[in-house]
Order: structure tokens, then C-alpha cells, then sequence
């Protein structure tokens, strides 16, 4: 009778997924980081995997889609995740943006008012230097 040694392959097999997926997800934070182009071809060249394997795991699939689509969004080279703006500092610098329109809109009216009543007196001026007064 043959003794049961599968669990040694099963254990090494284990092993063997854990390291793919750790030099696939390191890849990932690699590219990131530095600003590097995300693609499936690429992050299979840099962590040593097949495109095909990266396609089987959904939440490394997920996430190759997720930093490709966030650069594509972006005009020209990627920047590195450090240098991205955070979500609060974007609604920041929105508030600051549509507290400016509102001043300006605001500083406009008045500057249409000013026009209106210089172009008033202008009229009048050149009205009462008529001969005979009327406009």
C-alpha cells in the first residue's frame, strides 16, 4: 500500500500561488508608485506571470482595470500615486473654484451697475449741452 502524499503537492502548489500573487501585486504597487504604464502585458513582464494567470484572479484583474482607467482619464504620462490629488483636496479646490465664480459673478453686477450709471450721466451731460436741452 502506497502512502498518501498529496498534501505535500497540494502545499506546494499553495505555496507557488501565494508567490505569483505577491510579485503580481507588487508589480502593481510598482507601477503605480512610480507612474508607470498599467497594462496587462506589462505587469506580467515586470512580476515574471502569464497575461492569462492575471486575467484568472478578479481582484488583480480588478485592480489592473481600475489604475489603467484612472490613467487613461488623465491627460498625458500617468503620475505616480503619490503625486495624485485626494479626493478631499479635489472638493477643496472645487469649493475654493465656485466660491471665486461667486465673486466674480458678484463683482460683475457691480461693475455693470457702475456702467450703467456712468453711461447715464454721459447721456444726460451730452443732453443738457444740446441746444435746447433734450435728448
Amino acid at each position: 500500500m502506497h502512502v498518501d502524499n498529496s498534501h505535500h503537492l497540494i502545499a506546494a502548489a499553495q505555496q507557488r500561488h501565494e508567490t505569483t500573487r505577491a510579485k503580481a501585486t507588487q508589480a502593481l504597487r510598482d507601477l503605480d508608485r512610480e507612474g508607470g504604464a498599467v497594462t496587462f502585458q506589462i505587469v506580467a513582464q515586470k512580476a515574471e506571470v502569464s497575461r492569462s494567470w492575471l486575467y484568472t484572479q478578479p481582484d488583480i484583474c480588478v485592480e489592473i482595470r481600475r489604475l489603467r482607467d484612472l490613467q487613461r482619464g488623465s491627460a498625458g504620462s500617468p503620475l505616480p500615486a503619490p503625486q495624485r490629488a485626494t479626493e478631499a483636496s479635489l472638493l477643496r479646490r472645487l469649493e475654493v473654484a465656485n466660491a471665486r465664480a461667486r465673486d466674480l459673478t458678484t463683482e460683475n453686477q457691480q461693475l455693470r451697475k457702475q456702467l450703467e450709471h456712468a453711461l447715464g450721466r454721459a447721456r444726460a451731460s451730452t443732453a443738457e449741452r444740446r441746444p435746447g436741452g433734450a435728448a
